[in-house]
């Protein structure tokens, strides 16, 4: 079954470009993981400071293996000082059968 998330994070004003070239470089590496089905980056059309990274995972072994990816703590360390939540909220999703 495939692994779902939905993350959420906006970044602090002034950090704008800083976050978007951060977040465009990481989604570049893990879209090349072998178990990554998606990893699409939104911003609110409402708040383009707020983004939302829709992911999907082959299973959850392929998810463990993203979280174990050596760029994933890089990220997260150079992202948290950007961001107004403390990191990244993670909403897990399951489809509709």
């Amino acid at each position: 079954m495939h692994k779902t998330l939905l993350a959420e994070f906006t970044a602090r004003e002034g950090a704008e470009a800083a976050v978007a070239r951060l977040i465009l470089d990481y989604a570049r590496k893990v879209r090349e993981e072998d178990g990554n089905l998606a990893f699409d980056v939104y911003t609110k059309a409402s708040n383009p400071r707020a983004y939302w990274i829709f992911e999907a995972y082959r299973d959850e072994d392929a998810f463990q293996a993203h979280l174990k990816a050596p760029y994933g703590a890089p990220f997260n360390t150079a992202l948290a000082p950007l961001i107004e939540e403390e990191a990244s909220v993670l909403t897990f999703l399951e489809a509709c059968q």
